[in-house]
């Protein structure tokens, strides 16, 4: 019974929370397109903080067609998946925010790139990093020794899934990055205290 009340009172939450981001999307953006500028914006990010990359990337991931906006679709599409989305649709969508030359692949240094935001937003958020005490590199080149299969040096899309379902500590490292709902209503949390 608890569970259940406690999934009801989630559902109104993120639907809240949607709502609130729907309402928003369309006062600050009547011509239905979101820009870059305007999506850090939009979620209260300082354009040199230690999230601006990791907004940058989110961006990136969400601009489906990659025209260098978000249109309503879009941002709707992306909202339902970091709320509702399972968890192998998150790592499919997560492998997108790590692929930023969108090759197909992740390579040592857009990985660095990813892990170095990571814990550079949560050092700012101070967030607890006890479970990670491991360097940016360090975290680096363990998640390509236990996620690069064939060995080649950057991590496909299958073993990126197969990595993260078989391995614990790439899950919870992957989670870091994985879990937008919480960075969304994170950054919309700190906006409306602004």
């Amino acid at each position: 019974m608890g569970q259940a009340q406690q999934t009801e009172n989630t559902e109104e939450i993120d639907i809240k929370a949607l709502q609130d981001m729907y309402k928003k999307f369309v006062i600050e953006c009547p011509s239905g397109l979101l820009f870059l500028h305007e999506f850090k914006r939009f979620f209260g990010v300082d354009p040199t903080g230690e999230a601006s990359d990791y907004a940058e990337n989110m961006f990136r991931a969400f601009d489906k067609n990659g025209d260098n906006t978000i249109d309503f679709l879009e941002f709707v599409a992306a909202l339902n998946l970091v709320f509702r989305g399972d968890l192998e649709h998150k790592l499919r969508w997560s492998f997108k925010v790590y692929d930023k030359d969108n090759n197909g692949y992740v390579d040592k240094n857009e990985l660095r790139s990813i892990i170095d935001s990571i814990y550079r937003i949560k050092k700012g958020s101070k967030t607890d990093m006890s479970d990670s005490e491991l360097t940016v590199d360090e975290a680096v080149e363990r998640l390509l020794q236990a996620v690069d299969s064939d060995g080649d040096g950057q991590i496909s899309m299958e073993e990126f899934l197969r990595g993260a379902q078989q391995d614990p500590w790439v899950l919870s490292m992957l989670k870091l990055d994985m879990n937008p709902a919480a960075w969304v209503i994170e950054q919309r949390r700190r906006s409306a205290h602004f």
